[in-house]
C-alpha cells in the first residue's frame, strides 16, 4: 500500500497482495520508520456509510465502509473517494506506471492505458 498526502488530500493506492488482505482481515497497514517512532498508515473496512479517516499520534487510519470494501475487492470498480471534513480521501487499486520506473511493480493491477492502442 502507498499513501500520497498533498495538502488536504491523502490517497492510499493497494496492490494486488493488500485487497488479499483486506478480504482477508479487513485491515491493511504498512509503516515507515523514522528515527526511533514509526510512521504508520491503515485502512481499516468497517460498518459506516462513508469513507472517514483519523489521526492517533503516529498513526493515520482510513476507515472504508465494508460494503464499499467488497465492491473493492470483488469487482473491478478502481476506487472510492470521499470528503471528511477538510479532507479529499481516495482509496484506489494500484496500477503499473506506464513510465518506467525503478520500484518493482508485480504487485501492481495491469494498467487498462496500457491496453489502448494508438
Amino acid at each position: 500500500m502507498k499513501i500520497r498526502i498533498k495538502g488536504n488530500a491523502l490517497r492510499y493506492r493497494l496492490t494486488k497482495s493488500d485487497i488479499v488482505n483486506l478480504a482477508s482481515q479487513g485491515y491493511v497497514q504498512e509503516q515507515t520508520s523514522f528515527a526511533e517512532q514509526p510512521f504508520i498508515y491503515a485502512l481499516k473496512a468497517i460498518e459506516a456509510e462513508t469513507l472517514s479517516a483519523g489521526l492517533w499520534g503516529n498513526t493515520i487510519t482510513l476507515f472504508m465502509p465494508k460494503q464499499m470494501a467488497a465492491e473493492l475487492i470483488y469487482t473491478d470498480k478502481v476506487g472510492f473517494e470521499a470528503r471528511c471534513g477538510a479532507l479529499q480521501l481516495l482509496v484506489e487499486k494500484d496500477f503499473t506506471c506506464l513510465d518506467n520506473v525503478v520500484e518493482d511493480q508485480s504487485d501492481h493491477y495491469p494498467n487498462p492505458l496500457a491496453l489502448q492502442k494508438d
